[in-house]
């Protein structure tokens, strides 16, 4: 069990754009315990050390550098001194990645930690002020930046591997239209139009998780957002397609390292 929210904790979020969800955060010792998401989670330290257990090694976060977290790669947080560490952090979804570079298996920094100063440049829309409204085609500007720095810090050689981006954009599409009902890879299949054990494989490559994950994930991405306008666990959960509250519960914590009722508390709701 993680250590509950003490008094001086905090988060805030931007207005939702484009699937891309912005925060700022502190913490004033543990944060999360270990989880894993689905998005890229891109951000920088803004005061204190950020430290979090990353692919086998403990990560120290200051200042000046920039933090990319795979889709999928499990990590949690603390503060790594006394002063705590505040935060700002962006999802990015790997759908929006491929829409960028068409395709192409996921750009992967593997240190968790990077100091390329491209990337730090490119991040420096998206993570400014959450006061500072972004305007749509900039953010869309910094969302293409953000890509090609992505890949160039991964220093990836471009694979020559098989795969149909198009079936599984597909497959992704037909996710979001059946958040609320059960769907099988067998129907995915047949709306893409391709193998259900290829288009396993090409989803996982270009998307960075499975289908059933991903469809985990949205159902997540609603709950979050019917929490935020006030509703209650267990309204939130079953219109968001869980079975029950404690799915749901199970679910939030395992994907963002605290109970949504941490959470909301978090948000001063």
């Amino acid at each position: 069990m993680g250590n509950s929210t003490t008094p001086l904790d905090w988060l805030h979020r931007a207005p939702h754009a484009s699937g891309l969800d912005r925060i700022e955060a502190y913490f004033a010792g543990f944060a999360f315990d270990p989880h894993r998401h689905d998005t890229y989670a891109i951000g920088r330290t803004l005061f204190g050390v950020q430290s979090f257990h990353y692919r086998g090694g403990m990560i120290h976060s200051l200042p000046g550098t920039t933090m990319v977290i795979h889709p999928d790669e499990v990590h949690d947080g603390r503060a790594g001194s006394e002063e705590g560490f505040k935060y700002r952090m962006i999802y990015v979804e790997p759908a929006l990645i491929q829409q960028i570079l068409g395709g192409r298996p996921l750009p992967f920094v593997p240190a968790g930690l990077s100091t390329d100063p491209r990337l730090f440049r490119a991040s420096e829309v998206l993570l400014q002020n959450l006061d500072c409204p972004v305007d749509p085609l900039q953010e869309q500007d910094a969302l293409f930046d953000l890509a090609q720095a992505l890949s160039a810090a991964s220093g990836a050689v471009v694979s020559r591997k098989t795969f149909d981006y198009l079936a599984a954009e597909r497959a992704r599409e037909f996710i979001h239209s059946a958040l609320g009902r059960s769907i099988t890879l067998d129907d995915m299949a047949e709306h893409a139009g391709r193998d259900r054990w290829a288009l396993s494989r090409d989803f996982r490559l270009l998307f960075g998780t499975s289908p059933y994950r991903y469809l985990t994930m949205r159902r997540l991405d609603l709950v979050r957002s019917l929490l935020a306008q006030g509703q209650s666990l267990v309204d939130a959960a079953l219109t968001a397609g869980f079975t029950d509250q404690s799915h749901m519960t199970r679910q939030f914590r395992s994907t963002y390292g605290m109970p949504p009722s941490r959470w909301v508390k978090m948000l001063g709701r």
